[in-house]
Formats: structure tokens, C-alpha cells, sequence
């Protein structure tokens, strides 16, 4: 128990929900309640019913208020079943439509810091398994337990008016099953339970990045490897849930011999009590049948408690999603573009590496200029990016547009840069949704013109739909070269004053590559563009050059300047062009 309450001590995500629906939540357990106490009332009515009937009563009215009391609680207890299934999803569908929404809004405030501490399996779990777990909480935990517990006590309580000492032998005997049994679950199965959702969880990671890079093992011929990675997880899961069936069958078990012990001594006492005369004899099998309804709530209890590590371990997970929540910007301030870009003496160290990935780094990008930054690998090309947007912050240093640092300019984000990376990303929409989404409140005729910038409308004219065709998931209609195009029209529409370019031809053939360049640099003239690559393809595009080594500036200048003055520049500048 002490568990239990130390996961709600500092729950910020499952508890307001509770107390937000707390009357909807009342109603739920009331019927939940009221079902099988018809369940019950309906065995009690009949017991006595069938019994005085068998005693051949000269007068049928001396049964008609029992035969009346069989009808009701024939007709309750499907009545209060059904309406209590309906209030108990209605509630749980609230509660879990409020909490996929912050859940989401959480993940959206913080992609860029979840996305280095997770990887993605990981994420995709949180959004899919998390919440599930945590609404069979309430449907497979909470509503059975409560239910329970409120039945035992009115059972016990029910047989103590009548004799205290028996009630108290119902107390201890039912006891076992309503609380010992469940606390042996938590200690013999839970900790399975927990296991076997872990190498699940683990293995929902492993095979979506497995997936994601499916085309590096058929390249390396290691098909076979990959589907042994995939069976040894599937193994550790079938093992782990034939031990849980197993302890399961011995449990109920345990649950139905004490329950008929129970049944048992209830017959016993029941003859013992009312055998006086023939009129309290009609009593005996009423109580002997009126508990047999409660052995599907009792038995249910044990079940769902043994999944709470489970539960337990979704709850801190959603919780630990705040812990490192971005604080927000003290103060918001609007901007007037055009912008100069500096970066001032910045320095930045990923928490708890011990590699500074931008030692010092000093920069200035005035409105219009074109910059590339060239470098291998792991230089820090990447990190930059993230400091210039305002993703990252720096350990020291600062990033400023006209003198204002970045982190104060976020909301403006999406009016002062345009991104296009490796893999930008269409939908399974049609093509002029996808270029829309660049500015919502553009215009039929301002997708065209954009889309004509990038030379595609030829492409888009001849397909059957036209602007209405759809790009199918990831753009896979599209060939990589036109995703790029598509996109690139995005950005032309956001209008944006500084794009980022982040080596968006790497997977380009060198032909493709070097026109999208020319189509880039050429509709975006007029605006300040920053260009992360790997080569020197296209450089004669760029006013200056920054190659990143260990992160910091080994080389500087125009493209110009540097062929004639670094022998460095100049070799891999010819080895670019295979000379």
C-alpha cells in the first residue's frame, strides 16, 4: 500500500481526472454495486421463493410479493448491468479523451527534448500502451475493487445482523479471498505481469527501429539476424505468460474452494439457525444462494490488482514526461524582419556528456547572405541548427535575431524560419493540402504560383487529379527529388526570412542534387539561408563558408577566397567534382 500511495503522492496526470468526474465516478460505482446486489437479492428471493412454494400455500398471495421481487431483480440486474457498462465507459472515455489530449500537447511542447532522451518505439509506446494501461486501471482495477469491497462489507454486515460471531467468520474466510488474495497476486504474479510488459515495451522499441532501418539489414544480408532478434523477445513473453495461466488456474482455484467453503457454512448456519418450524426453514436455501452471485466480482479483484506494476510503471511514466519541461520564456517580444542572425561566443554541452559538442563558437549573418556550414559527421553542424532555432539552449553564449535571443522569439517561430531537412515529410493527403500547409490562409492560385517556382506544375498537370492527387503516406508517390520540390513550395509559402537548409540532397543522385540546388538558391534569393552539407556540391551558391571540426571554426571565408588560399578547401573541392 505504501507503493500505492507514494505513486499518486506527486501524481500531477491520473488524480485531477478522478476528481474532475468524481460524480460520474460515484454513479459508476453505485450501479456496479446495485448489479450484483440484484444478482444477489434475485438468488435470496428465489431461495425462499421455491421453498415456500413447496410447501403448498393455500393462497397464491402468500407468494405473490416474492413472485414480484423475482421479476424486479430478474429485471434490475441486466438493467443495471447495461447502464452501468455505459457510465463506466462514458467515464473512462472522458478521462482518457482529456488525457490523450495532454498527453499530446506535452509531447508537442517538448519534441525536441523527448526526442533525445527516447527513442522512437519508445515514444510510440508512451502515446499507445501508456494510456490503455492506464484506462484498464479504472476498468479492470478500481470499478472491480471497489465493487468488491463495498459486497464484502455488505455481506459481512448482512450475516452479523443476524449473528455477530458468524459474521465474523464471513469476515475472516471472505477476507482471504478479498484481500489476502489479491496481495499475494501483487507479490507472486505482479512482478511477472511487470516483466513481461517490459520485454514487450522493449521489444515494440527494438522492432520500430529495426523497421525504420529494414533497408540496412537487406543491404547487409543479415535478413536472418534480423528475424532472430525478433523471435527471442516473443520467446521471453510466451514464457512469462505460461507462468502467469499457471499461477492464474491455481489462484482461481484457491478463490473456489474457499468460496464454496463459505457457501458451505452459510447452508450450515442457515440450518442451524432457522430449522426452529416450517416457516423459517423456507429461509435456509435463500441464503445459501444468495452469495453465489458474488463470486465473479470477488474472483475479479485478484486479477486486477496483480496488473498494478503495470499500471504503476504508466503512471510515473506519463508523470517523469514534466519532469524536464522546458520552462517557459519569461517574456515574449515581437520582431521586425529583416534579421541579423549572431551568435555570440556560444558553448553547449549535451546533459551528462562529458564532450563540449560548441566550444566558442562566433557568428554573424546579415539579411540575404548565404552561409554553408561543411564539416564530417558528429562536429556539431546539427546542434548549431538546434541553438539557431531555439531548441537547445546554450550551456553559455547567446543566439540573437536583431539583438533579441531566440529563446524570447518562439512564438514567432514559424514567421521567421523555414526548415527543409533530409526527409521532410508529406501526407497522405492531396498535393495541394500538403503545400498549403505552409500558410493555411493561402489561396488556390498562391499553391500554383509556388508550385510553378519549383517547376513541378508540369508534373502536377499531368497527373489524372491534378492539385487533387494524393501524395500517399511519407510522399511515396513522389520520387525523392520531387518530395523535396513539394516541401521547398511549402517554404516558399510560409515566407519565412531565414531557411534552414539541413543536408536536404543527401539521398539524391548527383543530377537530381545539383538541380534542386539551382531551383533552392534561386527562388529563395531574397532570403538569409543557412545550408548544412556534407560537400561541395553547389557551394558556388553561398557568400560564405564555415567548416566545423570539434565544435569550432577550422576555416572561414568565401568560396572564392578559400580555393585560392586553403590547399584544404581546394582538394576537397576538386575531389568533389572528381577531378
Amino acid at each position: 500500500m505504501k507503493g500505492f500511495f507514494k505513486t499518486f503522492e506527486n501524481d500531477h496526470w491520473v488524480m485531477p481526472y478522478l476528481r474532475k468526474y468524481k460524480g460520474l465516478l460515484g454513479l459508476v460505482l453505485f450501479l456496479g454495486f446495485m448489479t450484483f446486489f440484484c444478482g444477489g437479492a434475485l438468488m435470496f428471493n428465489s431461495g425462499y421463493l421455491i421453498s415456500r412454494a413447496a410447501t403448498h400455500p393455500f393462497n397464491i398471495l402468500m407468494i405473490y410479493v416474492p413472485i414480484v421481487l423475482a421479476r424486479a431483480f430478474g429485471i434490475g440486474r441486466p438493467a443495471f448491468r447495461y447502464a452501468e457498462r455505459l457510465t463506466s465507459h462514458n467515464w473512462v472515455l472522458r478521462i482518457v479523451s482529456d488525457f490523450r489530449k495532454r498527453l499530446y500537447q506535452s509531447v508537442e511542447k517538448q519534441a525536441v527534448a523527448i526526442r533525445q532522451t527516447h527513442q522512437t518505439g519508445d515514444v510510440l509506446s508512451i502515446l499507445a500502451e501508456d494510456i490503455d494501461h492506464i484506462e484498464n486501471l479504472y476498468l479492470r482495477t478500481v470499478f472491480p475493487l471497489v465493487i468488491g469491497w463495498l459486497l464484502y462489507l455488505f455481506v459481512v454486515i448482512g450475516i452479523g445482523y443476524f449473528n455477530w460471531a458468524f459474521g465474523l467468520l464471513m469476515l475472516l474466510l471472505l477476507g482471504v479471498i478479498v484481500l489476502v488474495m489479491p496481495l499475494l497476486s501483487v507479490a507472486a504474479n505482479g512482478k511477472r505481469e511487470f516483466q513481461a510488459r517490459q520485454v514487450q515495451r522493449r521489444f515494440y522499441t527494438q522492432l520500430t527501429d529495426a523497421v525504420l532501418g529494414l533497408g540496412d539489414w537487406l543491404i547487409s544480408g543479415r535478413r536472418e539476424a534480423f528475424l532472430q532478434r525478433q523471435d527471442q523477445p516473443i520467446d521471453q513473453i510466451a514464457t512469462l505468460r505460461r507462468s502467469d495461466h499457471y499461477f492464474q488456474w491455481w489462484r482461481n482455484f484457491a478463490i473456489q474452494l474457499i468460496f464454496g467453503a463459505a457457501i458451505v457454512l452459510i447452508v450450515w448456519w442457515a440450518g442451524v439457525t432457522f430449522t426452529h418450524n416450517q416457516a423459517e426453514a423456507n429461509w435456509v436455501a435463500a441464503f445459501g444462494l444468495a452469495l453465489f452471485p458474488t463470486i465473479e466480482p470477488f474472483a475479479n479483484m485478484s486479477q486486477g490488482v496483480s496488473e498494478w506494476p503495470v499500471y504503476r510503471d504508466s503512471i510515473q511514466r506519463v508523470n517523469r514526461l514534466d519532469e524536464n519541461a522546458p520552462a517557459e520564456p519569461a517574456e515574449q517580444t515581437t520582431i521586425e524582419t529583416p534579421a541579423t542572425l549572431r551568435v555570440d561566443h556560444l558553448n553547449f554541452t549535451y546533459a551528462g556528456a562529458q564532450r563540449q559538442v560548441i566550444s566558442d563558437l562566433s557568428l554573424t549573418v546579415k539579411p540575404g547572405e548565404k552561409l554553408a556550414l561543411l564539416g564530417p559527421s558528429g562536429t556539431g553542424k546539427s546542434t548549431l541548427l538546434k541553438l539557431i532555432l531555439g531548441d537547445e539552449q546554450p550551456t553559455s553564449g547567446q543566439v540573437t535575431l536583431n539583438d533579441l535571443p531566440v529563446a524570447r522569439l518562439q512564438d514567432q517561430r514559424a514567421q521567421l524560419f523555414g526548415v527543409l531537412d533530409q526527409q521532410p515529410y508529406l501526407f497522405n493527403t492531396t498535393v495541394m493540402n500538403n503545400v498549403r500547409l505552409g500558410n493555411l490562409k493561402a489561396t488556390d492560385e498562391d499553391v500554383r504560383r509556388v508550385i510553378k517556382a519549383v517547376e513541378l506544375d508540369d508534373l502536377i498537370g499531368s497527373l489524372p487529379d491534378g492539385y487533387n492527387t494524393q501524395v500517399q503516406e511519407a510522399g511515396s508517390r513522389f520520387s525523392g527529388g520531387e518530395r523535396q520540390r513539394l516541401s521547398l513550395a511549402r517554404i516558399l509559402l510560409q515566407d519565412a526570412p531565414i531557411i534552414i537548409l539541413d543536408e536536404p540532397t543527401v539521398s539524391l543522385d548527383p543530377i537530381t542534387e545539383q538541380h534542386l540546388l539551382d531551383t533552392v538558391f534561386d527562388v529563395l534569393h531574397d532570403k538569409t539561408i543557412i545550408w548544412v552539407t556534407h560537400h561541395l556540391a553547389g557551394i558556388q551558391h553561398v557568400n560564405q563558408v564555415r567548416f566545423i571540426e570539434n565544435g569550432q571554426f577550422d576555416m572561414q571565408g568565401t568560396p572564392q577566397e578559400l580555393y585560392r588560399t586553403n590547399a584544404r578547401f581546394r582538394a576537397l573541392y576538386d575531389l568533389d567534382r572528381g577531378r
